[in-house]
């Protein structure tokens, strides 16, 4: 195994990781700032990893996907949030979806404009700059990918299949007297769509996912940086 190829399993488990904690703790902590004490009271709200990870979504389901050339994304263990001590359950539900996709965006954003900056200071010396091993593994590797990874967990999150935070929208539309029961449902539809995820390239030989990835993250990546990384 080559170092370059060390280097590069490296960066990605670490910039996975911050994506998903940033993204399970801004769950949590909307969610309290709305009134409900769960995620804080089970520890949820820390930046710690190890609050945080789930031994498939964070660990086996990436590995697998890396193995298998897709792009690379999964889950933390959720953040718990009770909706019953919502003052709007509706509005406050879709609210606590939406805040792990949109601190996914404000990261790779942060990051892209980290990257203009270096950029911008740097000018034609950038190709000099980059001449230097650390700071070439920082710029060309290190960003990019937590850019990317960032825009991938936001966009598939936003898939509106339950429980991905996407389906928060159906939240608004359900009769009040059904949520309970829409909410059952949420524990039972993602490990189908999992298998969905993976067995469609293998069985079908389509890869729907691959395709919305690169039409979304992939070029709002492409558009934030200065130059090409996806």
């Amino acid at each position: 195994m080559s170092t370059t190829y060390v280097i590069y399993i490296a960066i990605s488990v670490i910039c996975f990781v911050i994506a998903l904690v940033f993204h399970e703790v801004a769950h949590g902590f909307v969610a309290y700032k709305l009134g409900d004490p769960t995620a804080k009271s089970q520890g949820r709200l820390s930046l710690n990893p190890l609050k945080h990870i789930d031994p498939f979504g964070t660990v086996l389901l990436p590995a697998m996907l890396m193995f298998m050339h897709m792009p690379v994304f999964g889950y933390a263990k959720p953040v718990p949030y009770n909706p019953r001590y919502f003052k709007n359950p509706r509005r406050d539900d879709l609210l606590v979806g939406l805040a792990g996709p949109c601190a996914n965006l404000l990261l790779a954003v942060l990051t892209a404009a980290v990257a203009w900056i270096i950029w911008l200071v740097a000018g034609p010396s950038i190709y000099e700059w980059v001449r230097n091993d650390a700071f070439a593994i920082f710029y060309l590797d290190f960003l990019p990918q937590l850019a990317v990874i960032n825009l991938v967990l936001m966009f598939f999150n936003l898939i509106p299949i339950p429980p991905l935070d996407g389906s928060s929208i159906f939240a608004i539309l359900i009769p009040r007297k059904y949520l309970p029961k829409y909410y059952e449902i949420q524990r039972w539809a993602f490990p189908i769509f999992m298998i969905l995820v993976i067995a469609l390239p293998y069985v079908l030989h389509v890869n729907p996912f691959s395709w919305y990835l690169s039409l979304t993250a992939g070029n709002l990546a492409n558009l934030l940086f200065p130059f090409p990384i996806w």
